[in-house]
Formats: C-alpha cells, sequence, structure tokens
C-alpha cells in the first residue's frame, strides 16, 4: 500500500485532474496493478477502462454536463475497472477516486500566489491502495468464505469536479445493476489517529450493516457511524441507485486539498488494519445473498440555518459526549474566549450539547452581538467561559 501512495502521490502525475495527461498515467498505473492482481477487464470494448466526455460547469452549483461529443470545451475522465469472476449472481463493487486537484485552482485550499502540485496522498491515494490491498486479498483462490459474490473494483475519475465518475458509471454500469448487493468506498482512509477513529458512512443504507461492523471490529478501531447515503463522496451515486453503501474515512486535517497532503505523511499500519476490517466485513456478507437497501434521511437536510458561528473546526470523527474543537479560527468568537483544539464544547447558553446536531441546534438560536456562556471540558476539568459571537 506504501508504494502505491508513493507512487500515485508522486509529482510525476502533476495532482492527477481530470482529464489532464496526469490523471491518464495515473490510470495506467492502476491499469498495470489490477492486471498484476489478475483482475479481469471490466471496463468498455474488453478494456480496463471506461471514459466519458463531459463539459464541465463554470457555476458551482450547477453540475457538469456529460456529452457524447468532444470539443475544445469538453474534458473526458477515465474510469479503471476491474472484476473477479465468481460466477455469482451478486455482486460488491469496491470504489476509490483517483483524481485530485492537479496544481490547485478550484477546491484547492492553498492561498500562495505560486501554483504548487496537489498530491492528493490521502485524497485519495490511500482509498485506491486499499482498494488494491483488497483486491490481493479477495482474488485468493484458497478463500472460499468470499466466493459467493463477484468483486468490481472501480477506480473512479472526476470525483473532485462532482462524482462525475460514479454518477457515470451508475447509468452505464458494465455489470447487471441489479445483482449488485452492495458497495463500498473508501476516500481519505490514510490518517487513521491515534483513538483509531474511523468514520463509516451509510450504516442505515440497509438493516444488516450495524451488527456487522461492531460484529467484526476486533482491530481496535472506534467507529464513528453515520447513518446516511449521501455525503460529498461516491458512495453517495450508488445510494442514489436504490444500492446499500458503506464509505469509510479517517477525517479531515490541515492538509485537507493542500500541496502538504504528501505520502510520507500518511498512517500506513492504520491504512492495513482498514483494509484487515473492511475484508472481515466482506467474509462475514459473503452468504447473505443480495442485501436489503433501506432509505435514509439526508443528514445535511437536518442541519438548522445559523447566523452567527463560533469559528471553529468540530472533530467529526469525536465519539464521546459533546463537541469536540479540531481547529480555532483567528479573530473569531471562540480564540477571542480562549477556547483551543481539544476543548470539549458541553454547554453553549441554556443548550446542553451532546453531540454535533445538538451543538448546531444550539448554535442557530443566537444571533450577532449576543454573548452566553459556553461550558468547556478541558484535559478532564470543566470550566465556563464567556463568548460574543
Amino acid at each position: 500500500m506504501k508504494e502505491d501512495v508513493f507512487a500515485l502521490a508522486d509529482d510525476t502525475f502533476n495532482g492527477r485532474q481530470t482529464g489532464t495527461e496526469g490523471e491518464l498515467q495515473a490510470a495506467t498505473y492502476i491499469e498495470d496493478r489490477f492486471k498484476e492482481i489478475g483482475l479481469v477487464p471490466k471496463g468498455y470494448q474488453n478494456n480496463y477502462t471506461q471514459t466519458f466526455t463531459f463539459r464541465p460547469s463554470s457555476n458551482p452549483h450547477e453540475q457538469a454536463e456529460f456529452t457524447g461529443l468532444k470539443s475544445d470545451s469538453t474534458l473526458t475522465g477515465t474510469n479503471v475497472i476491474g472484476f473477479i469472476d465468481n460466477k455469482a449472481s451478486t455482486t460488491v463493487v469496491i470504489g476509490a477516486h483517483y483524481d485530485h486537484l492537479g496544481m490547485g485552482g478550484e477546491g484547492s485550499l492553498y492561498r500562495e500566489e505560486k501554483p504548487a502540485v496537489h498530491n492528493g496522498a490521502d485524497d485519495n491515494a490511500s482509498g485506491v491502495a486499499v482498494m488494491l490491498n483488497l483486491a490481493s486479498k479477495l482474488i485468493d483462490a484458497t478463500e472460499e468464505n468470499t466466493k459467493d459474490n463477484n468483486y468490481l473494483f472501480i477506480a473512479f475519475s472526476g470525483e473532485e469536479m462532482g462524482l462525475l465518475g460514479s454518477n457515470y458509471f451508475v447509468k452505464n454500469s458494465t455489470v447487471d445493476k441489479n445483482g449488485i448487493t452492495y458497495m463500498i468506498n473508501m476516500d481519505m482512509v490514510g490518517r487513521l489517529n491515534e483513538e483509531n477513529t474511523i468514520a463509516v458512512h451509510g450504516v442505515g443504507t440497509s438493516p444488516i450493516f450495524k451488527q456487522t461492523l461492531f460484529a467484526n471490529n476486533d482491530y481496535g478501531l472506534t467507529i464513528a457511524e453515520h447513518n446516511s447515503g449521501i455525503g460529498p463522496s461516491d458512495h453517495t451515486s450508488f445510494y442514489l441507485a436504490d444500492i446499500p453503501v458503506l464509505h469509510f474515512f479517517t477525517g479531515q486535517h490541515e492538509d485537507y486539498h493542500k500541496p502538504g497532503d504528501d505520502a510520507e505523511k500518511l498512517n500506513y499500519e492504520g491504512m492495513q488494519k482498514i483494509s484487515d476490517y473492511i475484508h472481515a466485513i466482506i467474509v462475514d456478507l459473503n452468504d447473505d445473498g443480495k442485501l436489503a437497501f433501506r432509505k435514509t434521511k439526508d443528514e445535511s437536510e437536518e442541519v438548522p440555518r445559523f447566523k452567527v458561528g463560533l469559528g471553529v473546526v468540530p472533530d467529526y470523527l469525536f465519539t464521546g459526549e459533546g463537541m469536540r474543537i479540531d481547529g480555532v479560527s483567528e479573530d473569531k468568537p471562540a480564540q477571542k474566549a480562549g477556547l483551543l483544539k481539544g476543548d470539549i464544547v458541553k454547554k453553549l447558553g441554556a443548550f446542553e450539547v451532546t453531540d454535533m446536531m445538538s451543538y448546531m441546534k444550539a448554535l442557530a438560536t443566537f444571533e450577532e452581538g449576543q454573548t452566553t456562556k459556553v461550558v468547556i471540558e478541558r484535559e478532564g476539568a470543566t470550566q465556563e467561559m464567556e463568548v460574543t459571537f
């Protein structure tokens, strides 16, 4: 996995932006790895690739438009698809996007004037490396406890431009879509923290998922579970086609969408742990046939509207009680009040804060100029501070 990440996150590929020569070279690398592992091609015309042409949108609120015609205003993305054919009636899709932001541009959080290569080691060479590791495990003919399903491995293009590769694949599947039992997605799985916390999204999309996740956690992982099948990664495209999904994610960090997301910063032992955990889940689900699909609430639609902000980055991997702060912005209310990274907000004004949703509901009740008390836990001790919005 380390070799795969260092290869994909090398400057040679110029940040793997969709439609560029660098992305095509990365696609060739993944195709060669698929061949080496022994996957059979499942793209178009008996190749490993599925290309799609689209016209990028200049409006961030509008989707790019797929088109069959290439022109000066279009780009071509390339999904890379390999298959393990166990002659089963059901297929598990295992995916990870391999495109990234190239030299920066839209989506980049880098603020220097001079362009720089965004190598995207965590985002998402890490997911591709875990996918390749799972392919190596699942092709092993001695493992009879994984043979009741076929396995389709997809390295998606166009994720950073709006889940384009996964969206296109779902509409133009190279296997019988009705036979897809579930989809596993890995996006940013390279920075498992000291608490071994992994966020798993889509837990509510099949009734069997929750018990399976916890029954197979023999790896000391802390699971931050999220029910919704909708989120900013490729599993969403499959969920919207009524396919159960599980999406694995080790969390945000200060190098996200910046040139500093480099291969030497990843936790490779953590990636091995995640790969072994996902493999255990796949083994457990082997003889369950086609999984039942269940619609979930879109958690992003439940978020209340705020007139004010505290000026903190919440720790979305925190599984304890309260809202733990993962970062504090300069010159914002939290910093002025003396709040620090690692503080756990327990109460905001009269409102108890037990989790992320209760924190957002509390925040939505305040207006600019208001002052309130905030109760935090810092290094095991409770403190009360005054914050002005």
